[in-house]
């Protein structure tokens, strides 16, 4: 019988141990650590487009088409674009289908190629003296690849040509159309 209050006192003993680490372990911690971090950020310089030159068909003769290419110093269309040098842009170019008088009363066919369009991102703002890029492509269709120029001002500049077409009893008169530019840093 020695034996067996013996095994009940020891498996008694067990049980408090036991319950001791329980309820040790299940006690809630009475201490308490915090970490604070910050959130940081550093907003950089915004993106400018500014129309530099207007898309310039001069004087256009009834029933005659005019082409004036991107490369032409007095006449093709300029935007600069300017920001941060080397951050990656989207480019988009909204172009008219037609010019009108300034009445509406007339219209004129005006139309753009698929070489209309050179990107310089060297700062250069002459189209007759194109630097790097890229040169003669869609104006529709613009690369995606596209960046602001990182050398000296960090200036891209966009030159725009491309082609009326008069009726042979077109109106005589000034027209015009709005040519749009929208640009935006890709994050690239």
């Amino acid at each position: 019988m020695n034996t067996y209050k013996h095994r009940a006192r020891s498996l008694g003993s067990i049980f408090v141990i036991v319950g001791i680490i329980v309820l040790t372990l299940s006690n809630p911690v009475v201490g308490q650590e915090v970490a604070h971090g910050l959130a940081i950020a550093n907003v950089l310089t915004g993106l400018s487009v500014v129309s530099v030159q207007d898309l310039d068909f001069g004087d256009v003769l009834q029933g005659v088409a005019k082409t004036v290419g991107n490369n032409d110093a007095l006449n093709s269309g300029i935007f600069m674009i300017s920001g941060l040098g080397g951050a990656g842009i989207s480019v988009y170019i909204s172009l008219p289908e037609y010019l009108a008088t300034a009445s509406g009363d007339d219209r004129m066919v005006v139309g753009f190629g698929a070489t209309d369009c050179s990107v310089d991102s060297t700062g250069n703002i002459d189209p007759s003296a194109f630097g790097d890029g890229w040169p003669d492509v869609n104006p529709y269709n613009l690369p995606t690849s596209l960046v602001v120029g990182s050398a000296g001002p960090n200036i891209t500049a966009i030159f725009l040509g491309g082609r009326v077409t008069p009726s042979v009893d077109q109106t005589s008169g000034p027209y015009s159309a709005d040519i749009t530019v929208t640009v935006a840093y890709t994050g690239t």
